[in-house]
Parts: C-alpha cells; structure tokens; sequence
C-alpha cells in the first residue's frame, strides 16, 4: 500500500501540528481504530484512523483506494478521542 499526499498540505500540517504525513505509514503498521467520517459531504469516502505514533496517539483523516492512502491530515488525540481508541482495542 502506497501513502500520498498533497505536499503544500504536509507542509502546513507540519507547521501546525508538528506531525509529518511521511511518518503515517508507522502508524499503520501498529494497532488503530478506523471509522467513516460521515460528518460532511465530502464528495468522496474519508475515514478516520487513530493510532500510535511513537508514545502519543494521533488521528489521521484519509481515503482510500486498492492502491493508495491519501493522508489528508494528521494531528495528534484529544482525551475523549484516546479514550474512544483504547476502549475499542483494550475494551
């Protein structure tokens, strides 16, 4: 699975929250909770994952293809979402 983004949105997104999208695939790789993101029309299917990311728990919006991973940003948990993420892996 490949991992894409739009590069100027990395960019501010590293500003803004101090998280790259070149370091998503490592959360991946761990254990996450994804949900749709019905929130909006968005013209497309977006989900939200929430994982690991070194010791904090990140959520990262993205959509998905058979291909690809398109991270559309990344930032790191609020209580109530690292709450709503161990509940769902540790019960």
């Amino acid at each position: 699975m490949e991992f894409t983004w739009h590069e100027e949105k990395r960019k501010s997104n590293i500003r803004k929250h101090g998280l790259d999208f070149a370091r998503a695939h490592n959360v991946f790789a761990g254990e996450t909770f994804t949900f749709e993101d019905i929130r909006f029309d968005y013209g497309e299917q977006r989900f939200v994952t929430i994982g690991l990311l070194d010791d904090s728990v990140v959520i990262i919006v993205h959509t998905e293809t058979a291909k690809e991973i398109r991270i559309i940003s990344m930032r790191r948990a609020n209580k109530h979402e690292q709450k709503l993420y161990f509940e769902n892996l540790y019960g």
